[in-house]
């Protein structure tokens, strides 16, 4: 329309243009979603390297991934088998009206869901990862390549304390922090004012890069919501709450199988807990929407893992009667639903809980649940975990690993989840913040370790497995900021 107008000449269309994205706000949105992209998508690898290196460079990685992959499958097709349900059927139309007419209220739904058991657990996925090994690597009898006494057992290359440090630089003991109490060097509410006035600047400016940069030191209460879109550059168009609706729509025609398994889920995970039982519904809403989005597909182009296929009945191995089973390609396992319970708390309209959601998971959660060399991936993590307890904590390290309680499987689960469910919301969120400030997962490894460093003189006297994990049972109490600043910034190193 603009390039109509007679002030428009051909000579200065290009300073023309620039001018007009940035009065119109244009500008911004671009940068922004460049900003998204350059987040979420892996820096270009050698142009020699096979497509496949962009979804995992190790081949005794994929190939790990592959077989996990294969257990899944088998264990979603038995159970299909033994139920004799099919995995996908449309529902006849009194069942769709009767699930629109409660799809506000699923939560009061009591099926017999008895038959029905998660596809893995995170303790099965545990088992998995203990198990990897580097075959080009001679695991002989000369000490291994650290004498690393932990249960992952492969050589990647992970940080050490002075690297987070100067990585998590912003969460120094000099540094104003929300989350932490009393700081010493500016009077807590003093910063909080100012910080507060800041956040309020950079949601003005709708820079996302300035607000991921502006996380690293918390989110006021009031700003986080919108200051985390803005990070995950979600606006909430028109066209993505229509978007929403056609899910919907998905979930009222076709009865999937994973439906069964969500529905558990919740029920097993969110519903019996203090914080996130209220948002039942929600978490229907949001997790029967996801398994139908096709969009999260685009996000195994760097993923390591694999969307797994079914076959139109009969058809078995013909290509062509393929379809990528659930429709985005991901299946739930126990806890999955807790990746969403908390960001119930800052959402309340499902359209846009839902945008959060599944950007969180495309960037972040998918990598907790497969097998990968990244270093946000969930092996890393633990290698991350059992490295800095082995380094800074030898003596309750050898202390555990004696009486056959290796941390790793107390702290599994809590990094599986990204910790949700084990801290209180509060703090928990304190811990997304810098999630997204970082862009990185590998602040849960830190935490995890300096929990353990927090109870170390309790755990240096249990005696079993039980004993370690019952004084580890309850982070509720727990604050989160404090933690990872004492053993970041005051652990003698």
């Amino acid at each position: 329309v603009s390039l109509h107008k007679p002030e428009i000449k051909l000579e200065s269309l290009k300073e023309d243009i620039k001018d007009f994205l940035k009065t119109s706000g244009w500008e911004k949105k671009l940068q922004n979603a460049v900003y998204s992209e350059l987040n979420v998508f892996p820096s270009p690898s050698h142009p020699a390297a096979p497509p496949e290196h962009m979804k995992e460079p190790l081949a005794y990685m994929r190939k790990a991934q592959g077989s996990w992959e294969k257990r899944i499958l088998k264990s979603l097709n038995s159970m299909c088998t033994e139920l004799s349900i099919p995995l996908a059927q449309k529902r006849p139309v009194s069942e769709q009206k009767e699930l629109l007419n409660k799809w506000n209220e699923m939560g009061t739904d009591e099926p017999d869901l008895s038959l029905f058991r998660p596809v893995y657990a995170p303790k099965d996925f545990l088992e998995v990862l203990m198990n990897l090994r580097n075959p080009n690597y001679d695991n002989g009898e000369q000490p291994s390549f650290r004498t690393h006494l932990g249960l992952i057992q492969v050589p990647l290359k992970v940080k050490d304390i002075p690297e987070l440090k100067e990585d998590f630089s912003e969460l120094g003991l000099t540094t104003g922090q929300l989350g932490i109490d009393d700081s010493a060097q500016v009077p807590p509410e003093l910063f909080e004012n100012e910080h507060v006035r800041v956040g309020q600047k950079v949601l003005a400016e709708q820079d996302s890069a300035a607000a991921q940069q502006y996380v690293r030191q918390g989110c006021p209460t009031a700003l986080r919501a919108d200051l985390w879109a803005l990070i995950l550059n979600i606006s909430n168009q028109p066209e993505d709450i229509l978007y929403y609706e056609q899910l919907k729509s998905n979930v009222i025609q076709h009865d999937l199988l994973v439906d069964s398994l969500i529905y558990k889920d919740v029920k097993l995970t969110a519903s019996n807990d203090d914080y996130y039982f209220v948002f039942e519904d929600y978490l229907y809403q949001v997790l029967l929407c996801f398994s139908r989005d096709t969009s999260v597909l685009e996000h195994f182009a760097y993923s390591s893992a694999t969307p797994p296929k079914s076959y139109i009945r009969g058809k078995l191995g013909m290509e062509e009667y393929a379809v990528f089973y659930p429709p985005n390609g991901v299946i739930p396992f126990h806890g999955f639903s807790m990746y969403v319970a908390p960001l119930c708390f800052l959402y309340h309209e499902p359209p846009k809980l839902y945008q959060i959601f599944r950007e969180m998971y495309v960037r972040f959660f998918f990598r907790l649940h497969s097998i990968s060399s990244h270093p946000s991936g969930i092996v890393s993590l633990c290698l991350l975990f059992e490295t800095l307890l082995q380094t800074h904590l030898p003596q309750l390290f050898y202390h555990l690993r004696e009486i056959g309680a290796q941390p790793l499987r107390i702290s599994f689960k809590w990094m599986v989840r990204a910790f949700s469910g084990y801290l209180a919301t509060d703090q928990l969120l304190l811990l997304w913040d810098r999630i997204l400030g970082y862009n990185s997962l590998e602040i849960l490894a830190v935490l995890a370790a300096a929990v353990f460093a927090f109870r170390a003189v309790n755990l240096m006297e249990v005696t079993s497995l039980a004993a370690a994990e019952a004084v580890l049972a309850d982070l509720s109490t727990l604050k989160v900021m404090p933690l990872l600043q004492i053993f970041l910034f005051a652990t003698v190193t």
